[in-house]
């Protein structure tokens, strides 16, 4: 037996030297395999646990180095193990046990105050993470402090984002490409887009810098590196409505084909909002990327929240109704105060037309959540008047008493009933808005005896109520505003006209007395510039027609002065056959049958001719038939371009008493019609 043991002794040693060199040169797996060796001479050896747990964690094999460490509980005490044990937490996405783990150690030492800060970074708690990065800065001294001021910033631009805190300036010197992308996203969350873009531009060529040093990085490399910067370009460019760009932008990632599912994701989802419930096809595609494995532990609580809306939303789209109740009630159950999962689920029951049930359902939830309770009866006032219930939208959105005194819902509700022909509910919503204004003045005047001038909102509304009832004839009413008006400004001119009017109406004496207070034309100074007024666009057409005027007078006073230029007629068309030399013919005006020269029609004389002699053949002495080789008979006109010699002493009658040569155009006429009439098919 001792020979045995002197003999495992001297195995161990060298089995311990194996896994010290194995460790030194980072090859943990062949220290691994020593190690298991050094276990099966010393099953509980602490160092050899130890060791087992750390090669199996540099290896990636969390999972079973968690169960090397709770299955040797009595021996890997937390006070030993501690550390090894969250970070296997930390690393498996059970954050909540991680932190436990780091809560419960003994001692914090600076690994655990490492790693405490992830962890709270990853829960969310954002005030305890900034406190322990401060701490961890203002204690630290080594290579790791640029690596703590990043996750610094990184938890200042998460708090702008998601809680909408303004960060505070912490003197960070943006050398490195991380810091200036935080920054960029601290400046999103603040809304201040361009400077945000110009610091992601920045990032952009730090990281060009850094990355091209290393002769090792290829142009691949850097563009994937790259990639969130520009996802985070494309975001601003969508904020700021340039759509098409941030389009564009969003697909060349994709084309890269990061290996970050968070990256991923957080772009289909974007490029889904930009879809809307246009090119379904390619938001069906893109909203696969959302699903990938691990997005979830990638993503903070909203990022995800968002994600799983937009999924709701482009069921309802594609009309899958089923499935767009299905997510919209889970989002519900995980947030039950939250408006979007009840918007959804009614906006599906508006498409499947059952609009009294989702009407229902936004009660329901207003009744429930009575904080929330404004924005559901707008949008249930919103489907009553789609269904042309306006008198009731008028009703739910009067039951919004945060609101009932605002101008735009006045306004709105005003215009409603103006609408509906209900001027006394109008009147009515009026004077409720007024008191509620009285009645607020009073409450913050308590105690004050002196005269209070009214707001300028419950001036306005006094005003256009005085309107609204001088508009339909209510002047007795309107009286009461008007003098409200007169007494808050009695220099008020247009105020004192207006009461006037009513009380000439109603009590014409007190209208008299009134009018005295009228300013005269003598006090009254219009300060206007005539000569800017004569040079203005409006006035010079006036002032055109007004010399006009003056110069004709003129004219008929002196008898002098240019006559009026007469319009010039045009020129009247002459025929194409129109000859110059000849007279025209003094009877062309009238009809050719009351023409003195007129023969009447020689009938009969062609027809007996037609078809005697062979074909082609001319019948013997028809030049002497040919009507238009006798003297009597006007030559034909000349054609256009042709010379026409006529003796000026012949009797030839001129052009113009010419035969209109109407024959051939009404045989034409004949054909058409018979062709016309002729329609059949063949």
């Amino acid at each position: 037996k001792m020979a045995a043991a002197a003999g495992g002794g001297v195995a161990a040693a060298a089995l311990w030297s194996e896994v010290n060199r194995c460790g030194q040169n980072g090859d943990f797996a062949r220290a691994l395999k020593s190690v298991n060796k050094i276990l099966q001479i010393s099953k509980d050896d602490v160092t050899a646990l130890q060791c087992k747990v750390v090669c199996l964690i540099q290896n990636g094999n969390f999972k079973e180095a968690l169960g090397v460490i709770n299955t040797h509980t009595k021996v890997l005490t937390s006070d030993i193990i501690a550390f090894e044990k969250a970070y296997c937490e930390y690393r498996l996405n059970r954050i909540e046990n991680a932190l436990k783990t780091i809560q419960s150690a003994s001692q914090q030492t600076d690994k655990l105050k490492e790693l405490y800060g992830q962890v709270l970074y990853r829960l969310e708690c954002y005030d305890d993470c900034l406190a322990a990065y401060r701490d961890l800065i203002r204690n630290s001294q080594d290579e790791y402090e640029e690596e703590r001021k990043t996750n610094l910033s990184a938890v200042v631009a998460a708090q702008s984002t998601w809680e909408k805190v303004m960060p505070e300036d912490l003197g960070l010197q943006e050398a490195t490409y991380e810091l200036c992308y935080n920054s960029a996203c601290a400046l999103i969350g603040q809304g201040k887009l361009n400077e945000a873009m110009k610091k992601l531009q920045k990032a952009e060529e730090l990281c060009r810098q850094s990355l091209s040093e290393d002769s090792d990085v290829t142009e691949e490399d850097i563009e994937a590196e790259l990639a969130i910067i520009h996802g985070q370009m494309a975001y601003i460019m969508q904020l700021q409505d340039r759509t098409e760009d941030a389009l564009q932008l969003y697909n060349q990632i994709i084309k890269l084909k990061p290996t970050d599912v968070g990256l991923l994701a957080v772009i289909a989802n974007n490029i889904i909002t930009i879809n809307k419930d246009q090119n379904v096809f390619d938001s069906k595609k893109k909203v696969k990327l959302t699903n990938a494995e691990g997005v979830e532990h990638k993503l903070s609580k909203k990022q995800l929240q968002a994600i799983e809306f937009n999924k709701a939303l482009l069921a309802m789209y594609t009309n899958q109704a089923d499935q767009c109740r299905k997510l919209s009630a889970g989002l519900q159950t995980q947030s039950p105060e939250h408006l979007l999962p009840v918007l959804i689920q009614a906006a599906q029951l508006c498409r499947e037309k059952q609009h009294a049930k989702a009407v229902g359902l936004l009660q329901d939830f207003a009744d429930q959540h009575p904080a929330n309770a404004a924005e559901i009866k707008l949008t249930m006032a919103q489907l009553k008047i789609a269904q042309g219930s306006v008198t009731k939208a008028c009703m739910i959105l009067r039951s919004i008493e945060e609101l009932q005194h605002k101008p735009g819902m006045v306004s709105a509700l005003v215009t409603m009933y103006s609408h509906e022909e209900d001027i006394d509910s109008a009147i009515e919503v009026f004077t409720q808005a007024i008191q509620w204004y009285q009645q607020f003045q009073a409450r913050t005047n308590y105690g004050c005896c002196v005269f209070q001038p009214k707001s300028p909102v419950h001036l306005s509304l006094i005003r256009e109520a005085a309107n609204f009832k001088l508009k339909h004839g209510r002047k007795k009413e309107a009286i009461s505003d008007l003098e409200e008006l007169w007494k808050q400004n009695p220099k008020g001119v247009h105020t004192l006209a207006q009461l006037i009017s009513a009380y000439s109406l109603v009590d014409p004496e007190k209208a008299k007395v009134l009018s005295k207070h009228l300013p005269s034309s003598d006090t009254m100074s219009l300060k206007v510039d005539v000569d800017a007024l004569e040079n203005s666009h409006g006035a010079t057409y006036v002032r055109k027609k007004a010399g006009k005027l003056a110069g004709d007078n003129q004219q008929k006073e002196q008898g002098q002065g240019d006559v009026k230029k007469k319009k010039k007629k045009k020129k009247g068309k002459l025929p194409k056959n129109y000859d110059p030399k000849v007279t025209p013919d003094p009877e062309r005006w009238l009809p050719m049958r009351e023409r003195s020269y007129y023969r009447g029609r020689k009938k009969g004389k062609k027809k007996d001719q037609v078809g005697k002699g062979t074909q082609g053949s001319t019948t013997a002495g028809s030049s002497e038939l040919d009507a238009s080789r006798t003297a009597s008979s006007p030559p034909t006109s000349p054609r256009p371009g042709s010379a026409a010699v006529v003796s000026a002493t012949s009797n030839v009658i001129p052009p113009r008493h010419q035969k209109p040569a109407g024959a051939p155009a009404t045989k034409k006429k004949q054909q058409q019609k018979k062709k016309k009439g002729a329609k059949g098919g063949w």
